[in-house]
């Protein structure tokens, strides 16, 4: 009767360790390295610094970025504001337009609260390089019209 009762209790454990093993949306579930996005893509963190001589407040007007920590982003690129600020804030839609030929623009928006210079900006893919590039930066103000951009980004996969 013990013999019974532990045989069955060793079933159902084994049962149960089996499902939960088996199935992709059990917490703690590992899917292969060929089916998993987060392992294949780029990521880490990003320095930017850029110079806003050029901008106006109007839309349409830009900075300059003067030095970057990720390649994709390089010096010359042009931070183009689409919408006016509205101060004391600027709450823009955004696109960095790098220098050169090609078709890389990525796409972004800005909330700056203008007097402290101190912000946040996000970017959500683009086209060409920038094509599934993702970031969130906080935007800081160095010293006269430069300003810092620190945070994260990845490029994904597309899986």
């Amino acid at each position: 009767m013990i013999r019974r009762i532990l045989l069955m209790a060793t079933a159902i454990i084994a049962s149960a360790v089996i499902t939960a093993c088996s199935d992709p949306a059990a917490p703690g579930h590992l899917a292969p390295a060929s089916l998993s996005s987060e392992q294949s893509s780029r990521s880490g963190t990003l320095h930017v610094e850029k110079e806003c001589s050029q901008y106006t407040g109007q839309a349409g007007s830009f900075c300059t970025i003067t030095s970057s920590t990720l390649e994709a982003i390089k010096p010359g690129t042009r931070v183009i504001y689409a919408s006016a600020a509205v101060p004391p804030v600027l709450d823009s839609d955004l696109l960095l337009d790098p220098p050169g030929d090609g078709n890389n623009i990525a796409f972004g928006h800005v909330v700056l609260d203008i007097p402290t210079g101190q912000g946040q900006v996000t970017i959500s893919g683009g086209t060409g390089k920038f094509t599934r590039f993702q970031a969130s930066v906080v935007v800081s103000h160095l010293v006269g019209r430069t300003f810092a951009w620190d945070g994260t980004y990845s490029f994904g996969d597309g899986h």
